[in-house]
This record gives C-alpha cells, structure tokens and sequence, in this order.
C-alpha cells in the first residue's frame, strides 16, 4: 500500500454542491490536505514546468488518518440463509469451470452459521468438501486433478444421521486420457448443519471477511436438504431437472445479468450480492453456439465468471467532504495529501454553477479513458521512472509497483482472462498530475499520458487568456447535447478513446445544431463502453472483433451484461471516428514523435483564419511540430487519418500531413484482411490535419495524433503548432457562422 493515497466520488462538481475524498493513510496517523487548481501538471523541468494556483479551503491542514484496505476477489454475498432443523442429508452443489487451478483451494460454495461452516470448493487435487464444527473440522478431497477451463458438477452431501460427508466430481466433457470422476468419504459423528447462516459463492467467509476466491465460472449453485443421494445430485445438476429432495436455495445466475442481485428461485427468496464487479453474460455449460446474444436465450449464459483480482467499490469511508465554494473557477483541481514526506494527488474538475456562464470554450476531459485505463499495469514501468520522477519532484508510482489496487482492462487477470471491467471506486494512483509515465525518448520530453498530458491544453488555454469550462465524459453522458449547447465550442484531450452510446449521440446532435469542435488527440472514439446500471462509476468492456487490443472476447461473450448490446469498435457498430471527427485510427507505433508538413489546402480560403500571424511559415512545404515534450514531435504513437469511404466529409480540407517512416508504425489490426500489407504506406501510416464546416455554421478541427499537444509548450506555447492551434480556438469561438458545407468539387 501507498503510505497516502485515496480517491473521489465524482470526477466533477458544481459550486454549492458536496465532494467525498476517501483517504487510505498506511497505519494511520495525521496527515495534511490542501487543494490547488492545476495549471499545467508536467513536472518537467525543461518544458513548461508543474504549474498550480493554491486556493482557499477550510479544510486545509492536518487531519487524523485510518488505513483503509483494498479487498480484492469477486463473490456472491448472501447474508442469510436458514437450513432449518431436519435431520435429513443436506447437499451443496454447482457447476463449474475453473481456470486457475495453481492458485491452490478455492471456496464455490459455502454456508457458514455461528462455529459450524461447510464448504464445497476445488483444488489442485480436485474438489473438496471441508466441515468445520466445535468438535472438529472434517476435510476431504476427490484425489483426481480437474482440468482448467473444462465444466464440472461438483457436490458434497452430509448426512447428520451417519456423519458421513460425501463428495463427488464429475466431467461434462470427458477427457480421452484419463476418468476425472471421481468420489470419496468421510465420518464425523455428532456433527449438524442447521439454522440461520450467511452463504458466500465464489469464496468462503471467515471471521475478517472473504477468502479462498474462486477463479473461473460457477453456474447454478444450491442447496437441497433429503436428496436421493450423491449420485442423484451430480445428475440432476448436469440436467438441470428437480432433484429429489427439498430445495432450500438455488441461484439462477442467467436472471438478472445486468445487475448485481444473485436471484434464489428456491423457496428461501435468499437473494445475494455480487460484490467486485464479477462478470456476467458468460456463457455457460449448456451454451449450443446457436445464439450469441444473451438475451435471446439467457438460460444459456447462467455463469458468472469470478476472479481473486476483481475491483468493484473498494468502500472506502470518506474522510474529506465539502461543498464546493461559489467563487471556485471552473477547471482541474488537486487535492494534494502529504505523509511524513509521502505525497500523492487527487484529480477532480470544478465546473461552472452553470454551463456557458463562465465561458463559451469548454475543455472536455476524457474521464471513460481515464477511468478504463486506471491501474494499467505495465511490468517494469514503476522502476523506469522513479529516478527521474524523484529528480523531478514527480509522483514516483505506478500500477505495476502496486498490484494491490487491481487491474485495468489493459491486463490479464491472474487466470489469464481479460479485464472487462473497469472502476473509479479505488485508488487511481496513475491518473494523477505532477507524474510522469514513461522516460520520453527525447533527451528534453516530459514521458506524458492522460491528466497531466492534457493539462497543456488547459495550460496553453490560460497563457493565451482564453477563458474556459471544463465538463467531463461523465457530464456528457448524464446532461446529453443540452450540455453541450451552452459552449461555442469543444475541445477533447489527448485520447478520448472510450464513449458511451450516450456521449457519441450528445457530440453527434451538437454538431448537427451548429456546434464546433476540435478534437486534440488520437485514438479517439475508438471503443464502446457500457456503464454500470447504477451509474458510470464502473464501465463494461468487451473487446469483440478486430481493434488494438491486448485480448480477445470468448465465443458468445461479446454482448455486454450490462444491456446486453454488441460490445468492440465503434467502427464495427457502424459508428467510425471519421463520420464525427473526420479522421480516425489507422496505425500504431512507438512513442516516438514526427514533424507535419502543411499541404496545399492551407491556402484555401475557407481556413485563411489558420494562418493569421504566420502567413510565413503556413505554407505549403512550411513544418510544423518539429519538436514537442512527447516522443519529440507532434506526430507519434497512435495517429488518425482521414478516409471518406469511412465517413470524412467530401469537403473536408486536409491541412497538413505526416506520413512516418518509423518501422514501428504499422496498420491498425481493423485495416487488415490477410497477411499482406492493406496499401501504400501514405496511405495509412498517416495522420491528418483536417478540417470541415457542419450545418447550421458549426465546423470541426482534428489533430489526430496522440503526441500533438505535446508540440504545444515548445517556445513557450509560440511553436507553429501553438499559434494553429490557438488561431483554431480563437475562430470557433467567434459565434460569426462558418458558411454552410459546400461540395467538394465547387
């Protein structure tokens, strides 16, 4: 654990409304808080240097700390469950399919009442029933290894009458080398399993909470007192017919996919919780392949997969909450806290009490990107930064160095699946500003992502005194076009990749009214999220199809649980970034940055606005973005280019170009139909300045590049790619109207 860290409850707030920091101090102890506003949040010291404007706080000093801990691992949390007082065999029993058996014992069922507790789980050596009562704890084992990734019917039934605990596994599929059946028992006389108890799926309950978590799926686990036997348990639940017996509790998991609640069809009404975003609409044991999405036939995706890694809501207490004075700023803000020297910040944005009344520019922060790729683990990156964070007076932290925090869906679970989901519920240690990312391959850039990359735009905003709101993804999604509406005009960060349904129809209908937008990035508009039925605290991810990606959906699993829509690129949903933005991605490479070159259309008339004072370098042949603080030029790593069959409108203007050399650079995996190269390289290892005007005398700007902004500090924001950029702005701000679309052969 960090010695301080924590994180908010809201990625922005509105004067008079309350804000909730939760804050983990590492043993506890006082600790003081202050917060700023964010002027430019790189800390390097040969760029534009970490920047801030302390504001007065009531709460600033030093407060009293507790640890607060991060408990990780999905499960079913069913508070309670009678098994009332028969004297008749009980059974416990589920369907499985493990996936990482080297994790050793891992609880699928369990019921746990006062000093009695049993649990049916797996192991490396099988599955294996354990009960534990005053007099003992009586532990046993089928002795026959499972295989990974393969269904089982597992079931342990005790019979007080006896003592006997009996236990059994048995294959859906069998192997052809070798019989994985397999059954044992043993005696414990004077034991009993009776009365009100919690119940726990996916983990075993224990007096400081659950452990032993299950990696894999589980599907219909139960319970069932006077059954006909072992036997007839594992049958019934390969079928799925009436056991003998009566049920005392049975959770469909193909009920209620898109939310937490683990339905019991029994007779107990046991309803449980998931807890720690597990994920659902999974395929289960008696998916056919006929159907792929889960709504047309749920009974086929009853599991749940579970991993020991799952985040949801850490659950932290809030330690910090305020209302937002009325005289704040609308911007980026930082709560900073301070440990005995240990330091950490926490990012949330101030906006307007009400849109539009501080200013007609809003800066759009990208917080679906930023929440999707928080805790994004990536080996080694901590120890390659910590050096010249600490030069720097950065933060010196990241995911890899902190695993405790879980994972982003840019990671594997630790059975080797991927992350769907993704939380803004935990500590969000590389979202953070004054922090570095990477060691820039330049011998002066700054190594920037995310928060702290986007701040140069906020940055460039203020030295030019333009005055500016920023809103949020999140905002979007809730307020739609209507938010919107209230800005002349609209810049996105760096790398608004992920969106919503919600916010591509909230910039879609604002363009169609007359609104302008500059898009400052790469990459963007890329992949659709799902948010979590509560709310966006948490989104859904499914990596269907093609796209950059690190992992693949499993056959049947590319609709989303939360709606049960398609999930993967919106180019593939019949959404490409060209059709808003006009450019879109189209290749990949190092962090390495490259120079633009302006094209004939600078010239034209229609953008003359772009060139007022430097007519001289805004030439066709002119450079620009020659050097930047990312990679070493604004043309690098993830790069958009435009493409009217895939949606840019035949009168765009390409104002400038860069067509990399780089070997790095290669075609996005969605450009590719075979083996063979899909074009000439300028054809797709490009990126494109572009321009057009929409109806009603809006107009769109795109960079489409993911190290453009990082061109904008160079001579201290007077780099031509600033004063493009700052001419761009200045003109979509003038509410005088762009001419209406004209062809493009007028």
């Amino acid at each position: 654990m960090l010695p301080i860290t924590g994180y908010v409850d809201r990625w922005s707030v509105r004067p008079g409304e309350t804000i909730n920091f939760m804050i983990g101090v590492r043993g506890g102890g006082r600790y003081r808080a202050r917060i700023a506003r964010v002027i430019c949040g790189d800390p390097n010291p040969r760029g534009p240097g970490y920047r801030e404007i302390p504001v007065p706080w009531t709460l600033e000093g030093e407060h009293d700390g507790k640890e607060q801990l991060i408990a990780k691992g999905s499960w079913i949390d069913i508070p309670s469950l009678d098994l009332g007082t028969s004297a008749k065999p009980i059974a416990f029993a589920a369907t499985i399919w493990p996936t990482l058996l080297v994790a050793g014992r891992q609880a699928v069922l369990n019921w746990k009442g006062g000093d009695v507790s049993l649990t049916l789980g797996i192991g490396t050596k099988g599955a294996f029933c354990r009960l534990a009562t005053p007099a003992g704890v009586l532990d046993i084992e089928t002795g026959n290894p499972l295989t990974e990734r393969a269904w089982y019917d597992i079931a342990g039934v005790f019979d007080p009458a006896t003592g006997t605990l009996r236990l059994g596994q048995a294959p859906r599929k069998a192997r052809l080398d070798r019989d994985e059946r397999a059954e044992t028992n043993a005696t414990a006389k004077g034991a009993r399993l009776s009365g009100v108890g919690a119940v726990a799926v996916a983990a075993e309950r224990s007096n400081d909470g659950p452990h032993l978590h299950f990696n894999g799926k589980i599907e219909w686990p139960r319970i069932v007192a006077g059954t006909g036997g072992l036997d007839d348990v594992l049958a019934t639940q390969r079928t799925g017919t009436a056991t003998a017996g009566n049920i005392i509790a049975e959770w469909d998991l193909s009920i209620g996919i898109p939310t937490d609640t683990a339905t019991d069809i029994g007779p107990a009404k046991a309803h449980g919780r998931c807890v720690n975003l597990p994920t659902r609409g999974m395929t289960g044991s008696h998916w056919t392949g006929a159907f792929h999405r889960w709504t047309e036939a749920p009974e086929q995706w009853g599991a749940i997969h579970f991993h020991d890694d799952d985040i949801g809501d850490a659950e932290w207490t809030p330690s910090l909450s305020f209302t937002v004075p009325t005289d704040w700023k609308s911007g980026v803000y930082a709560l900073h806290l301070d440990k005995d020297g240990a330091r950490d910040n926490i990012v949330f944005y101030v906006r307007a009490a009400k849109a539009g009344t501080q200013a007609k520019v809003a800066f759009l922060a990208p917080t679906f990107s930023y929440t999707v790729y928080s805790q994004f683990q990536k080996k080694g990156r901590e120890a390659l930064i910590i050096e010249r964070s600490r030069a720097w007076g950065a933060l010196a932290q990241a995911p890899d160095g902190h695993p405790e925090y879980g994972v982003s869906p840019y990671n594997f679970h630790s059975d080797g699946s991927g992350v769907v989901m993704s939380t803004m519920r935990r500590p969000l240690i590389d979202k953070r500003v004054n922090q570095i990312h990477l060691v820039d391959p330049s011998p002066y850039g700054s190594g920037l992502y995310w928060i702290s990359a986007d701040s140069y735009i906020t940055d460039l905003l203020t030295r030019k005194g333009i005055d500016f709101e920023v809103i949020t993804d999140h905002d979007v999604h809730a307020e739609g076009a209507e938010l919107l509406s209230n800005y002349a005009v609209v810049l996105t960060g760096q790398h608004p990749e992920y969106h919503t349904t919600e916010t591509l129809d909230s910039l879609s209908a604002y363009l169609e009214n007359g609104g302008r937008f500059i898009y400052l990035g790469g990459n963007g508009f890329y992949w659709k999220v799902v948010p979590h039925t509560s709310g966006p605290w948490a989104f859904e991810l499914r990596r269907a199809e093609g796209g950059i990606r690190l992992w693949g959906t499993e056959p049947g699993e590319s609709y989303h649980a939360f709606d049960g829509s398609y999930g993967g690129l919106w180019r593939r949903l019949g959404r490409p970034p060209q059709m808003l933005a006009g450019v879109g991605f189209s290749t990949q490479g190092e962090y390495k940055g490259f120079p633009y070159t302006f094209l004939d259309g600078i010239l034209d008339p229609r953008v003359a606005f772009m060139r007022e004072g430097m007519e001289d370098k805004a030439t066709p042949g002119g450079i620009l973005g020659e050097r930047g603080l990312m990679g070493g030029g604004a043309a690098g790593h993830e790069l958009d280019r435009a493409d009217v069959r895939l949606g840019t409108p035949p009168h765009a203007i390409i104002v400038g170009r860069a067509v990399l050399e780089d070997p790095t650079y290669q075609p996005v995996n969605e450009e590719r139909y075979d083996h063979t190269w899909p074009a000439a390289r300028e054809d797709i290892i490009r990126s494109d300045l572009t321009f057009f005007e929409t109806p009603k005398g809006g107009a769109v700007f795109s960079v489409g590049s993911m190290n453009f902004i990082g061109a904008l500090p160079i001579d201290s924001y007077d780099s031509v790619a600033a004063r493009l950029i700052t001419n761009v702005v200045k003109r979509f701000a003038n509410p005088a109207p762009f001419p209406s679309p004209r062809p493009a052969d007028d």
